[in-house]
């Protein structure tokens, strides 16, 4: 009997040990994607760890851990996070990011009162489509400006050049011909073979790894509450949070379960939108389900969402590693931009295709109209001024005015109000 129970405790053991190296695994994976936003928007990568794993957890005690998903750095929010760092500070960019996860709050009640189409009547393919393709092209330049040299002129152009092509072919190669797990770390890829080229090169910076500590606090951020930078921030959610629908549908899709089911999308919703505010609170990135994270769990048939419950662990003890976030930052600037290059334009096609899968009809005037106007005054930099220091501009402009336009201008007779296609 004793022999027995020395086995079952084993076997218990060996159970927990497997547990906690897939969750290790899945943090693995999201790592290069989890740390990429911080590094581009000057945010605390160890903080993004942090909120990363509590975000996670939150999600799961929204949820009572039924989904098999980790929450990490959204890459919708790089081009408003920079942006609104460069125009307000990172306090008052945090408030508004408090108020982009409340919007995910709200959805979530709206959906519980009314049901799941609700958000597609409001934001159908046709408004969704433009406005995240602005989220991508908005800071294009500031991605050419790492590439060529401009933004650091501490690096010769030709070597930065250099050193970001190389980046970027990397993380090409690796996305299309890789196999496996390592399909699934393009990013991580790209960075540590342009890290490496950067340190034959000698243009690696050290200073801030050595002046780390290896334990220590995240560098947190309390919030201040501006309301330019709210107003810019709130529509920015609009996509993502309709892309969290899509990131239910793959996992339910992996796992062969109903999620927008059970727990249900108003759960989900509301999962991501603490998490996300939660995040901005202390100064970390907003939270999204990750794709990657999906891809792994269905390349390893790792189901068990206790498993997403020990990378959001994991993911907290690297937090206070203090020598983490000081190797982060001796990545030369070249080879963010290298990746930022195929980012932000995956962005901008994402946002395409969401027109192309559902069919969006640009021979319509109406969606033609909706369109056009918000690439143009997304990207052309209008502002209009509500009264003294309040301004809408850029995203939060152009999501508004297509929200606005979906809603009032009418739509064909047999036309599908979903995606602006004739109805057979």
């Amino acid at each position: 009997m004793e022999n027995m129970t020395q086995q079952n405790l084993h076997a218990t053991d060996s159970s927990v040990l497997r547990q906690a190296m897939m969750g290790g695994q899945m943090l693995f994976v999201a790592f290069g994607a989890l740390v990429l936003v911080p590094i581009l928007t000057g945010l605390d990568a160890n903080v993004a760890f942090f909120t990363a794993g509590v975000g996670t957890l939150i999600f799961q005690l929204v949820t009572r851990r039924q989904v098999p998903i980790f929450l990490a750095s959204s890459f919708a929010f790089i081009a408003p996070i920079t942006y609104g760092v460069s125009t307000w500070g990172i306090a008052s960019t945090m408030g508004g990011l408090v108020a982009a996860g409340l919007l995910y709050v709200t959805l979530s009640l709206l959906v519980r009162v009314r049901g799941s189409g609700v958000l597609y009547r409001l934001f159908p393919p046709v408004v969704v489509g433009p406005v995240i393709m602005v989220i991508g092209l908005g800071l294009a330049g500031a991605a050419v400006d790492m590439v060529n040299g401009t933004a650091n002129k501490s690096i010769d152009p030709d070597t930065s050049l250099l050193i970001a092509g190389i980046s970027l072919l990397a993380t090409l190669v690796t996305a299309v011909f890789a196999k496996g797990l390592l399909k699934l770390i393009p990013i991580l890829v790209g960075v540590t073979t342009g890290y490496l080229v950067s340190m034959a090169f000698g243009v690696v910076d050290f200073g801030s790894f050595h002046k780390a500590a290896w334990l220590a606090m995240p560098n947190f951020t309390t919030p201040e509450f501006n309301m330019n930078a709210i107003l810019f921030m709130i529509p920015v959610a609009i996509a993502p949070a309709i892309e969290h629908i899509g990131d239910m549908l793959a996992i339910s899709s992996v796992t062969g379960k109903d999620y927008l089911k059970k727990p249900g999308l108003q759960n989900t919703l509301l999962g991501d939108g603490l998490a996300t505010s939660f995040a901005s609170f202390l100064g970390g990135p907003p939270n999204t389900t990750y794709s990657e994270v999906t891809g792994a769990v269905m390349l390893t048939k790792a189901y068990n969402p206790v498993i997403m419950t020990w990378a959001a662990g994991i993911a907290i003890c690297v937090a206070f590693i203090g020598k983490v976030g000081g190797f982060l930052g001796t990545i030369p600037t070249p080879v963010m931009g290298g990746i930022m290059v195929l980012l932000f334009g995956s962005i901008a096609v994402v946002g395409l295709n969401t027109m192309i899968k559902a069919q969006v009809d640009l021979a319509k005037p109406r969606n033609l109209v909706i369109v056009g106007m918000v690439l143009v005054l997304g990207l052309g930099g209008l502002s209009i001024e509500l009264y003294e220091g309040l301004a809408l501009e850029g995203v939060s402009l152009c999501a508004i005015l297509a929200v606005i336009l979906n809603l009032v201008l009418p739509h064909d007779e047999g036309e599908d109000q979903y995606t602006g296609r004739e109805v057979k």
